[in-house]
């Protein structure tokens, strides 16, 4: 598996629209349907990749809490189901079920929003504030598969927290690390 780093958009940036299907409930699902008024996560994910699998599971717990506090969690699998079928719809509908994600799960089958995101690997992480600037992009934490880093949150947490504060989000921020997005 090749490591691949986060692109890390510029600070500022405007959170890109999208309207794209949850596969949970096969409903259409827009920007401003997930957002909250403390602002939103837009996590790109999929099933098969083994740095997402190693903090799924605590990925449901963070999304849950913060989800309480007013922020919008949503998280978007881009990959190329023809070429990766353990990424298709139906897989990222029972990767959910089986962790508890209780955010939608979007399908981008096209790819434009992994693009419009400038989007590299699974997993990668936006925060955005409530006028859906991004605040934060980067790593979830220092856990990646193997390196025996206990898998907490921390990286996205902090800056989380110093959204919901009021306080800065700090801007030395680490880019997340995974498998790259699979392109059509």
């Amino acid at each position: 598996m090749a490591l691949t780093p986060s692109t890390m958009m510029p600070l500022g940036t405007e959170a890109p629209d999208f309207n794209l299907t949850n596969v949970m409930d096969n409903k259409a699902t827009s920007l401003s349907d997930v957002k909250k008024e403390n602002g939103l996560v837009v996590m790109f994910i999929c099933a098969h990749c083994p740095y997402v699998k190693n903090i799924e599971e605590e990925l449901a717990i963070v999304a849950r809490h913060y989800q309480h506090l007013g922020v919008g969690f949503v998280a978007i699998s881009s990959n190329d189901v023809e070429n990766y079928p353990e990424d298709s719809p139906e897989q990222l509908k029972l990767q959910a079920q089986k962790h508890g994600f209780d955010f939608p799960y979007l399908y981008d089958e096209t790819q434009k929003v992994a693009k419009a995101y400038d989007a590299a690997c699974t997993p990668d992480f936006y925060l955005f504030d409530s006028d859906l600037k991004c605040v934060y992009r980067g790593r979830f934490d220092a856990s990646t598969p193997g390196n025996n880093e206990p898998v907490t949150g921390e990286d996205l947490s902090n800056a989380i927290d110093a959204l919901i504060e009021g306080e800065p989000v700090v801007e030395d921020q680490l880019a997340s690390m995974g498998c790259n997005i699979k392109w059509k």
